[in-house]
């Protein structure tokens, strides 16, 4: 590979034109889709979209699993001159609902499982399920050439959730996600002939960029909603997969299990993000492969990736996040708003061109987040304040040293307690409440939840009510009932006093 990637920036949906034309791109359940194939499907629901929806800057939502349609919608909305708006299948009416609102969806395509569970009103657009959309789609024939979007137009808008309040949407342009694409191709090394298996979610931005970048290397894709860890393993075998992107809880799985000796051998790359890896789990991984690349990286929707840690020295600094990736600038501020001293404490801001646009329709909280880069910033420009607290080595590796918010990150989602609080609130079992993580092996952080309940309330109905109200990512896996909250001098409900007496394990 060249020494430095091609900076320079295409539409979205020229990623379908990159590889050689019989070449596999996508592997779904029942048929390979070629590159030129992928092209042909691109071009003919985008013009099914246009048909739909004809004011150019318009978002279109999906709320799939990673089926066909899921796969191909990044590009279709592009090359419509849509905006796409990809909603996690995991969550529930409410989310969804929010989601839609906010985005203000024009069309929303899903299954019928997943619109069965939806009210009349929640959804204020066109929906379709999506053998509706394709059985369109073919009638109506023809496509749609290759767009020419402008670098900084608005490609997607990705849901996340934040410290407070419902998930925000975080815009993303064609440079932001096109950038992103050629970055993680680069440094991961990825070939014409790797086969990506795609585990995780489709509206995250790693999740998206599992196709995008494979595409840029014309590369195959192949997409996996897994139930069990085995499937993957099974999946792996199958189809000779060369990379998996996971988060720390599947790796721990996959590094449980017995793998056949051809199917590990397969292997060529593990990439991690959604949470650090722990030093025992790093030793657990290189033992179980040891002929593949560990690539641990950081990383936040706001700025799709900022770190990756070279895999030659991972043995060596297993905890490490690494260094920038190339186009990312990324720095450590002290508290003085100066560069950090090596080994000092500082908060990490990233700069460059992976830089989101901001939150969608939300400038408050877009200006709380996204402020000027400092002044000792070679790139300069906007900056993304990441709120996460680093260090950096006098080898020049960064190490997460902790968040400066309340945010909880669990199986490698990102949750707010706010949103957690609010829905146990809403059961009409719960006066207040208060959500924190709590370091678990297994999730990264398990989401406790201290709660007052409301007079003659069954407590034993709190779970199944939530259960079905929240994503299971979302459901607190411990709750501790009190006759009464603390309370700081500020009148607030003491998260700080709950936090360490949950630390202490002194909460009953």
């Amino acid at each position: 590979m060249p020494e430095s990637p091609d900076p320079t920036v295409f539409p979205l949906d020229h990623l379908a034109l990159r590889g050689a034309r019989s070449a596999p791109a996508l592997v779904l359940r029942d048929r390979t889709l070629s590159h030129e194939e992928l092209n042909a499907r691109v071009s003919a629901l985008a013009k099914w979209l246009k048909s739909q929806v004809g004011e150019a800057g318009a978002r279109v939502a999906t709320w799939l699993p990673k089926t066909e349609l899921a796969c191909l919608m990044p590009l279709a909305a592009v090359r419509a001159g849509l905006v796409h708006v990809p909603i996690n299948p995991l969550l529930k009416r409410a989310q969804v609902t929010h989601i839609l609102g906010d985005s203000g969806a024009a069309l929303l395509i899903a299954n019928k499982a997943r619109l069965d569970t939806l009210e009349p009103g929640d959804a204020a657009c066109a929906v379709f399920e999506e053998p509706k959309v394709w059985a369109e789609v073919e009638e109506q024939g023809g496509e749609l050439p290759p767009s020419s979007a402008a670098p900084e137009s608005l490609a997607a808008i990705l849901y996340t959730s934040g410290s407070t309040g419902r998930p925000k949407g975080v815009m993303l342009s064609q440079a932001n996600l096109w950038l992103g694409a050629v970055s993680v191709a680069h440094y991961l090394k990825i070939t014409p002939d790797d086969r990506v298996l795609a585990v995780l979610p489709l509206a995250f931005d790693y999740g998206q960029n599992q196709l995008f970048s494979t595409w840029y290397a014309s590369g195959s894709v192949v997409p996996l909603d897994y139930l069990t860890p085995r499937d993957v393993v099974k999946a792996v075998a199958k189809h000779g997969v060369t990379t998996i992107a996971a988060v720390p809880p599947l790796w721990l799985q996959l590094a449980e299990l017995d793998w056949p000796e051809d199917a590990a051998a397969s292997l060529k790359r593990m990439t991690n993000s959604g949470g650090a890896l722990t030093l025992s789990l790093v030793r657990a991984l290189r033992t179980k492969f040891p002929a593949a690349d560990l690539y641990p990286m950081y990383g936040l929707t706001e700025a799709f990736r900022s770190t990756f840690l070279d895999p030659a020295l991972v043995d060596e600094h297993p905890t490490s996040m690494g260094k920038a990736i190339p186009f990312a600038e990324v720095l450590v501020v002290n508290d003085l708003g100066a560069e950090a001293a090596a080994e000092e404490e500082g908060e990490l801001v990233h700069t460059g061109p992976l830089v989101a646009q901001g939150y969608w329709q939300d400038a408050e909280r877009t200006a709380e987040r996204f402020k000027p880069a400092p002044a000792f910033s070679k790139l300069g420009g906007m900056a993304v304040w990441s709120g996460d607290r680093v260090k950096r080595d006098a080898a020049g590796l960064l190490h997460f040293v902790g968040r400066r918010d309340a945010m909880i990150k669990t199986s490698g989602n990102r949750v707010s307690p706010q949103e957690v609080e609010e829905a146990a609130v809403a059961t009409g079992l719960v006066a207040e409440a208060v959500a924190l993580g709590l370091p678990d092996p297994q999730l990264g952080q398990a989401i406790h939840l201290v709660a007052r309940a409301m007079p003659d309330a069954v407590k034993d109905e709190l779970i199944p009510a939530l259960t079905r109200a929240l994503p299971n990512f979302m459901v607190p896996r411990h709750v501790h009932w009190r006759d009464a909250m603390p309370v700081s001098p500020n009148g607030k409900l003491d998260r700080v006093a709950l936090a360490a007496e949950l630390a202490e394990g002194n909460v009953r």
